[in-house]
């Protein structure tokens, strides 16, 4: 049976609209949630490398509790158990007017800890033991060894895999829509009852994802070729 498909009522006026700044805030809500991300799961991968046995536990259950459970749940946690307050406290009128995108990011950023602590956790143990002994005997203490010598090194080993999580979570945003915040995919959900069209926007939907997914992950690989030539 033909799907009977016609784009002809998605305008120029109509993409500016209702995709330009949803796509705009999905971009944000990725790149804030990847570099917050990313600082709380180095810091969650220290603490269960730590010789601490209590910061060692309470960062393992951390990470497990998170990577053990849906998305979509943790993001209605969020945005139903944290009293709407709260977001007034931290952003004033702006966090009254738009929590849901404020809770996404919440939401985004200690979820996706979870899974970039395990990454950097790697990329620290792939460095070898002799350059930290190397930073004790100039006289560095364990931190600025850790600063200066070992997390550069492990971010530089493990930034193809860091930024292949970053498009997963880009992909993950979509997810967003069960809190009402606009993102990309509800961009397209509400051009498609706009007009009636929902086939057709959620098949563009799925088009403009695999683009940018697709882009990103060849930029990745061209990454990763040229980090194997400097290493």
């Amino acid at each position: 049976m033909a799907l009977n498909l016609d784009f002809s009522f998605l305008t120029s006026d109509v993409i500016k609209a209702n995709l330009v700044s949803t796509f705009e805030y999905s971009i944000q809500l990725t790149a804030v949630a990847a570099v917050a991300g990313t600082l709380l799961g180095t810091l969650i991968a220290l603490m269960r490398l730590s010789s601490t046995p209590w910061l060692q536990r309470v960062a393992r259950v951390y990470v497990d509790l998170l990577r053990s459970v849906p998305l979509v749940m943790v993001i209605l946690w969020f945005f139903l158990l944290i009293p709407p307050g709260f977001y007034t406290t931290i952003a004033g009128s702006f966090g009254d007017q738009h929590r849901p995108e404020l809770a996404a990011v919440i939401t985004f950023t200690f979820f996706e800890a979870a899974y970039y602590s395990e990454i950097m956790r790697a990329g620290i143990q792939s460095v070898p033991r002799g350059q930290t002994f190397a930073g004790y005997a100039v006289g560095m203490s364990y931190a600025q060894c850790m600063r200066l010598v070992v997390l550069p090194q492990a971010f530089r080993n493990m930034l193809p895999v860091l930024l292949t999580q970053t498009i997963v979570l880009f992909q993950d945003t979509s997810l967003v829509y069960a809190i009402g915040a606009s993102d990309w995919l509800k961009g397209f959900q509400t051009v498609g009852n706009l007009f009636n069209r929902p086939a057709e926007m959620y098949l563009l939907a799925a088009a403009g994802y695999f683009v940018v997914s697709f882009s990103l992950s060849m930029l990745v690989r061209r990454l990763q070729a040229k980090i194997q030539i400097i290493r």
